[in-house]
C-alpha cells in the first residue's frame, strides 16, 4: 500500500497523500498511511467517523471523486478543515473501492499552482489506484487470519532519485558554511537537521543543542505560535514563506522558509534596527499571529517578503517578548484543541469520546500516557488509555473513589494536580505505582455541574513544568471532556434501551420446521440512534404450511420500533389464523389505520404450502424477492406491487402463487442489503442476484454469511439489514 501510494503521488505530483481505511465491525475510518506532512498535522484525523462531514467520508460513501478547489471552497463546505489548517490548498478525496467493497479512500493535496480541476489523465491515476489498492486489501482480507491493521499511521518518505555522493556532500556543507547568512534544514515534523555556523550565530545557540530539536522548543525568543504557523502554512502549502522577528536586545531576523517534499529549506538574514515595514514591528506576538492567522500575507513591504511560487509575497512581521520556556503553546496544540472542541460537540456515546480524546491529545498535547477513566457505582473504570500495557491498566483500574491516590482527589477536591517531576509525585503518593521511567503527571478531574464524571491522567518520560499557561489549558480541556462524557453516557443509555426494545421484539431464534431449511441476518446500521424497524418472522400457520415475513417500519427510532413489534404481533396472529398472504396485509393495514399511526410500512409475506408444493406471495411496497431454482440459476421474483401499509384504510393486496420446487431457495431482505448513497439500486439488486446463482454455500447460514459480506465488512451502513432464506431440501438433501 505504501508504494501504492507513493507511485500515487508521483504520477499526480501530489505534496500530500492520506490513506484511510474502514476497519470491519468499526464505524470509523482509520488513517495508515502518511506521506508529506508530519503525524502532528495529520493528528486530527487519524480516525474519522464514517458518517463525518469530512471530503474522504463523503467520497466513501458516495463512491465518487470530492474536489476543493482551494481555501474559500473548504472553508465554504467543510468548514472544520478550514478552521484546523487555514491555508491555501487544493484537496481531492477518493474512493479505494472494487465491485462489491468499498474499503476506504485516499486524499491528496496539491499547491494551488495545479490548475482549477482534475485532468482525465489524473482521474484515470486515481482509477487505477484504487483498483491496485483493493486487489491488495482483498488478498488481506482473504488470508487466515487477516493482518491486522497498523496501531499508529506509518509515514512514508519520499525516495531520492539518489544519494548524494559523499564528495558532493562535503562541498555542500562546504558551500553552507562559507555563506555570510545563516541556513538550516528542517524535516517535515519541524525539527533541525542541519544548521551552519552563521545561523547558529545569529540565533545565539550551538548548533549541537539545536539538532533534532524544533526552533520553537530550544529559542525562547521564538517559543510563539507566529513561528510554528509559517512552517505548517509551508508544509501544507509547498508555498515559500517568511517572517521577521524583531528582539529588543540583538537585531531582526529574517526567516525565509522553502519547502519541498522531503522538508523545508530555511535562510535567516539578519535586517537592521527598524527595517521592519509596514508601519513598525507588531504590537507583539499575538498580535501579529491573530492579524495573519491562517492568511498567508500580512503588511511587510515586498523587499522584506519571500516570493512564492506564483510570485506572491507572503511574509509575516514578529516582535519576539522574552518567554519563559512553555509559557505558550504551539500553534498545533491550539488549532487541535479547536479541532477537539468541536469534534467533541458530535461524538455520540462515550466510545466515539474515548477514541477522539486518546487519539487526539496524544498527538496535541505531547503526553506519553494518556488514562481516561469514569466514575461508576463509587469506583473509578479505565475506558480508554493510550502508551500503558493493559497489565498496568488493569493495576489501576476500579479504585474507589475514596482512595488516597490522586486521580480519585481530583474528583473530590474538584481541583487538578500536576508533579513536574517523579520526585514530586512520589513525595505526595509513595505507593502509587510508576509505569516505566514516567518523571511527569497532570491530574486532571472530569465535573460537571457539581457531579464527578471521572478523571484523565496525562503522564511523560521526561520532566515537565506545567506553567500556569498550560495547566489553565488543560484544565479547560478536561471541562470539555467531561461535559462530552457526560452527554455521551446520556446517549449510551438511551440506545442502549432502544437497542434492548428493538432485539426483544425480534425472534431471538427461527425453531426448525420439518419440509425447511431456514437462516436469518440481522445488522444494525450503528449509526447514531438509528434503531431501526426491520423485522423478520417465520410462522406455523397449519400442520402443511409455513408463512414467512419480512418488513420494514418508517424511521429510525424508538417510536419505530414499537410500532414494528406491532405489525409483527399482527401479521403472526393473522398469518396463524390461515388468512392468504394478501388478507395478512389487508388486514394488518386496517389495524394500523385504527392505531393512527404517523407511520408507513412495507412488508412482503410468503406462504409455503409443503403439501401442494406451491409459493404464495403478497407485498405491501416491499422490495421484490430472490429466487433460487434447483438448475442454479436465480431471478427478482415480480410480485404484484401493493401500497404500503398504513397509508391508506381500505386497500385490497394480491396474491401471486408458483411452484415450490425441491431444491429452490427463497431469499426476502430489507433495502439495507441493496441500497446505498451513489450505488444504482438495479445494479445492486442484479449483483445480489448473480451471487445467489453462483454462491455454492453448502448450508444455509453459510449462504446467509455470502450475502451479507458486503454489508457486514464494506463500507459504513446507512440503514439496518435484514436477511431471511427459506429452502425447500432437495432429495439428496
Amino acid at each position: 500500500m505504501a508504494a501504492v501510494l507513493t507511485g500515487l503521488m508521483r504520477d499526480t505530483e501530489a505534496s500530500v497523500g492520506l490513506v484511510y481505511l474502514s476497519v470491519p465491525g468499526d464505524r470509523m475510518l482509520r488513517l495508515v498511511l502518511i506521506s508529506g506532512v508530519s503525524r502532528e498535522i495529520a493528528a486530527p484525523w487519524v480516525r474519522i467517523p464514517a458518517d463525518a462531514p469530512i471530503p474522504v467520508a463523503d467520497a466513501i460513501r458516495d463512491r465518487r471523486v470530492v474536489w476543493l478547489g482551494g481555501r474559500e471552497e473548504i472553508a465554504h463546505r467543510y468548514p472544520k478543515i478550514g478552521m484546523v489548517v487555514p491555508y491555501d490548498f487544493m484537496l481531492a478525496a477518493a474512493p479505494i473501492a472494487d465491485a462489491t467493497t468499498v474499503w476506504g479512500g485516499v486524499v491528496l493535496l496539491w499547491p494551488v499552482s495545479h490548475p482549477p480541476e482534475l485532468d482525465a489523465r489524473e482521474h484515470r491515476i486515481l482509477d487505477t489506484h484504487s483498483r491496485r489498492s483493493s486487489r491488495l486489501l482483498r488478498w488481506a482480507a482473504d488470508q487466515d487470519p487477516p493482518p491486522p491493521h497498523p496501531a499508529e499511521p506509518l509515514v512514508v518518505h519520499p525516495t531520492r532519485p539518489s544519494e548524494p555522493d559523499p564528495g558532493v556532500a562535503t562541498a555542500a556543507f562546504d558551500l553552507a558554511e562559507r555563506l555570510p547568512m545563516g541556513c538550516c534544514a528542517l524535516d517535515l515534523d519541524g525539527r533541525i537537521t542541519f544548521i551552519n555556523t552563521a545561523a547558529a550565530e545569529l540565533v545565539d545557540a550551538g548548533a549541537a543543542a539545536l539538532l533534532g530539536r524544533r526552533p520553537w522548543e530550544v529559542l525562547l525568543w521564538l517559543n510563539d505560535p507566529a513561528f510554528e504557523d509559517r512552517y505548517r502554512a509551508a508544509v501544507v502549502t509547498r508555498r515559500p514563506t517568511s517572517f521577521t522577528v524583531t528582539r529588543r536586545s540583538a537585531p531582526s531576523l529574517l526567516f525565509e522558509l522553502y519547502p519541498d517534499a522531503t522538508g523545508i529549506s530555511v535562510l535567516i538574514i539578519p535586517k537592521a534596527e527598524g527595517a521592519v515595514s509596514g508601519g513598525g514591528p507588531a504590537a507583539g506576538a499575538a498580535s501579529a499571529f491573530v492579524s495573519g492567522f491562517g492568511t498567508g500575507a500580512d503588511e511587510a513591504s515586498p523587499a522584506d517578503a519571500a516570493p512564492s511560487a506564483d510570485g506572491e509575497q507572503v511574509s509575516t512581521p514578529v516582535s519576539a517578548a522574552p518567554t519563559r520556556p512553555g509559557e505558550s503553546f504551539g500553534v498545533t496544540a491550539l488549532y487541535q484543541l479547536m479541532h477537539l472542541a468541536a469534534s467533541l460537540t458530535e461524538a455520540a456515546g462515550v466510545r466515539d469520546v474515548v477514541e477522539l480524546v486518546a487519539d487526539q491529545i496524544v498527538p496535541a498535547f505531547g503526553p506519553d500516557g494518556l488514562v481516561l477513566m469514569t466514575a461508576d457505582e463509587g469506583r473509578l473504570r479505565v475506558v480508554g488509555h493510550r502508551g500503558y500495557s493493559e497489565e498496568f491498566v488493569e493495576l489501576i483500574d476500579g479504585k474507589p473513589l475514596t482512595a488516597p491516590v490522586a486521580d480519585a482527589l481530583v474528583l473530590s477536591t474538584g481541583v487538578p494536580l500536576f508533579f513536574p517531576t517523579h520526585e514530586d509525585f512520589h513525595r505526595a503518593h509513595p505507593g502509587a505505582p510508576r509505569y516505566g521511567r514516567r518523571n511527569a503527571w497532570a491530574f486532571l478531574p472530569l465535573i460537571v455541574s457539581g457531579r464527578p464524571v471521572g478523571s484523565l491522567v496525562l503522564s511523560y518520560e521526561r520532566p515537565r513544568p506545567f506553567p500556569a499557561a498550560e495547566r489553565a489549558l488543560l484544565t479547560s480541556l478536561a471541562g470539555l471532556i467531561a461535559q462530552a462524557l457526560a452527554r455521551a453516557r446520556l446517549y449510551d443509555a438511551e440506545h442502549s434501551l432502544a437497542r434492548s426494545l428493538q432485539t426483544a421484539l425480534l425472534p431471538h431464534g427461527l425453531a426448525p420446521l420439518p419440509g425447511i431449511d431456514v437462516a436469518a441476518r440481522y445488522l444494525p446500521a450503528g449509526q447514531g440512534m438509528d434503531i431501526g424497524g426491520d423485522f423478520y418472522d417465520l410462522i406455523r400457520a397449519t400442520p402443511t404450511s409455513v408463512v414467512a415475513v419480512i418488513g420494514d417500519v418508517q424511521g429510525h427510532n424508538t417510536t419505530a420500533a414499537a410500532l414494528m413489534g406491532q405489525v409483527r404481533t399482527a401479521v403472526h396472529a393473522h398469518a396463524a389464523a390461515g388468512a392468504s398472504p394478501g388478507d395478512i396485509l389487508a388486514r394488518t393495514n386496517r389495524l394500523l389505520d385504527d392505531l393512527d399511526a404517523d407511520r408507513f410500512t412495507s412488508c412482503l409475506v410468503a406462504e409455503f404450502d409443503l403439501g401442494k408444493h406451491r409459493l404464495r406471495l403478497a407485498s405491501a411496497g416491499h422490495p421484490p424477492p430472490l429466487l433460487r431454482r434447483p438448475d442454479g440459476s436465480a431471478e427478482i421474483l415480480v410480485v404484484p406491487p401493493g401500497l404500503l401499509l398504513g397509508i391508506a384504510p381500505n386497500v385490497t393486496y394480491d396474491t401471486m402463487e408458483l411452484p415450490w420446487d425441491r431444491g429452490s431457495v427463497l431469499a426476502l431482505y430489507t433495502d439495507g442489503l441493496v441500497e446505498a448513497p451513489g450505488l444504482d439500486i438495479g445494479t445492486s439488486m442484479a449483483d445480489l442476484v448473480e451471487r445467489l446463482a453462483v454462491s455454492r454455500a453448502p448450508d444455509m447460514d453459510r449462504l446467509a454469511d455470502e450475502l451479507t459480506l458486503h454489508v457486514k465488512y464494506g463500507a459504513h451502513r446507512m440503514d439496518d439489514v435484514a436477511l431471511l432464506l427459506v429452502r425447500r431440501p432437495s432429495p439428496q438433501a
